[in-house]
């Protein structure tokens, strides 16, 4: 079996890619909005946390999420909040993949991908190319042609205080690193 090392970094500040079972595309859909907005909103109100940077995209959620002081429980938070969206969405009629005997035996649904991708942001340099990278990404994907135009992000409240440019993203004088895993 192989072990996974997580970091732990009490009190840090990460970027997380968390991935749909199969890639199966509906995260942007109405309804699984709905039920991931109440499980992160119930995750954090149970073990706090700050949500610095997100996107969303149909089979994908890039985020960046910074701990309180001495904390670095972020993984018993993406298990309550995959836990509490897998739940509602499929009592709202959400579709799953197809689940093999190793899931069905743990009684675990084919919602979401078991592992996600973390990393520790280690400066201000590295936050900010996440930031560009979460931001950039619906472009990157070819959903849009500008990070403005993707609903699902908070590159428009980064606009409103001042962070990105209204046209950022239009022309890069350097590409948005896509080394990150997805």
């Amino acid at each position: 079996m192989v072990r996974y090392r997580r970091s732990i970094v009490p009190g840090g500040t990460f970027f997380f890619t968390v991935v749909t079972f199969d890639r199966m595309p509906f995260l942007t859909e109405p309804i699984a909005r709905q039920c991931l907005h109440a499980a992160w909103k119930q995750t954090t109100y149970a073990y706090p946390f700050k949500t610095d940077a997100v996107c969303l995209l149909p089979d994908h959620i890039h985020c960046i999420w910074t701990l309180p002081n001495g904390d670095s429980e972020f993984s018993i938070r993406w298990k309550m909040i995959k836990s509490l969206f897998t739940r509602s969405w499929l009592q709202n009629d959400g579709r799953e993949g197809h689940r093999n005997i190793v899931r069905k035996k743990h009684r675990e649904a084919a919602v979401w991908q078991r592992r996600y991708w973390e990393h520790v942001i280690q400066d201000d340099n590295d936050l900010s190319k996440h930031f560009d990278y979460i931001h950039y990404n619906p472009v990157k994907h070819g959903f849009v042609n500008h990070p403005a135009r993707w609903p699902w992000s908070t590159f428009h409240k980064y606009v409103r205080t001042g962070w990105y440019d209204p046209d950022w993203g239009d022309t890069l004088s350097e590409p948005v690193d896509g080394s990150y895993r997805e």
